[in-house]
């Protein structure tokens, strides 16, 4: 493709797309619609899933000690927890260690500065590779002798995998359904084009011009399309996103919910919407002229 044909097939794009005002910006407009909604669950997702990553990293389960175990008896039961599948690490805690933390935790409380190392348990700090066979896990400790119970936050875990679970269901079926629907509008936009033009797609056709050469201005057309929209879609979902990430970090309710910083995320985002956005204008135009060049 020469230069002059890049300028002239560009300029015919620009002036296609000027030409039908309102359903150009109906067309923009839905694909910046789909690709906000798809960018909003994405991002849902993968912050549901640096939360479950950090949660595996921080989240503990912790196995108490039968009380009629000694301290020798107790440090024998590392090896058969570590010997569990999805068991990460195991710290074996005495109750004098167990004393020790609970009276740094309230280090305003005089009254826990001075506690009897005997009213606690021995007992194990145990992390697992993945929080999603958490349950399971904690079924397997509970079974070995010489465990009297176990704790693990599974509701907090839960509801994040839950919450990274469904976001990404969601994510996958409106990327689906928007980007059929995004097709189909900018198709139509451009089919009005094409349709405007049909005697002088007609012509070019009889004086020889390659379905090509008909073709690109349409492809240009659809592709800017693509393009306004995603750049449209990023800049809301930029604001959109930083408006959340303030309000989250000012409630002091959800201070457990870490939220990525866009400044690490707007890469990938950007190729995506761009990405998406010209796979939607071209696909559109695509569709839309196929028929006026059959012969």
């Amino acid at each position: 493709m020469g230069k002059h044909n890049f300028g002239y097939f560009f300029h015919e794009g620009i002036s296609n797309m000027f030409s039908h005002g309102f359903m150009s910006f109906a067309a923009i407009g839905i694909t910046v619609a789909c690709l906000l909604i798809m960018g909003t669950f994405t991002l849902v997702a993968v912050n549901a899933n640096e939360l479950l990553v950090d949660l595996e990293k921080e989240n503990e389960i912790l196995a108490y000690v039968d009380d009629s175990y000694s301290e020798t008896a107790a440090k024998a039961l590392q090896s058969k927890l570590e010997d569990l599948d999805n068991v990460a690490s195991v710290t074996y805690i005495s109750k004098e260690q167990a004393t020790e933390n609970f009276a740094a935790r309230y280090p305003e409380e005089e009254l826990f500065q001075s506690l009897d190392p005997e009213i606690f348990r021995d007992r194990y700090a145990i992390k697992v590779a993945d929080l999603e066979r958490q349950s399971a896990t904690v079924e397997q400790i509970e079974n070995i002798p010489g465990i009297a119970r176990v704790n693990a936050y599974e509701e907090i875990a839960g509801g994040f995998i839950t919450i990274r679970n469904v976001a990404t269901v969601v994510c996958v079926a409106l990327i689906a359904i928007l980007f059929v629907v995004s097709v189909f509008i900018i198709s139509n936009t451009i089919k009005l084009t094409t349709f405007d033009r049909r005697e002088e797609i007609a012509i070019m056709r009889m004086v020889g011009a390659t379905n090509g050469f008909i073709r690109w201005p349409f492809v240009y057309e659809g592709f800017l399309f693509g393009v306004l929209g995603a750049a449209v879609a990023f800049f809301l979902q930029w604001g959109l996103y930083e408006a959340v990430s303030r309000g989250v970090a000012n409630n002091d309710t959800l201070q457990l919910i870490h939220i990525i910083p866009f400044q690490q995320l707007w890469i990938p985002v950007a190729a995506t919407f761009a990405g998406a956005g010209i796979v939607i204008g071209v696909g559109g135009s695509l569709s839309a002229i196929r028929k006026f060049l059959q012969v």
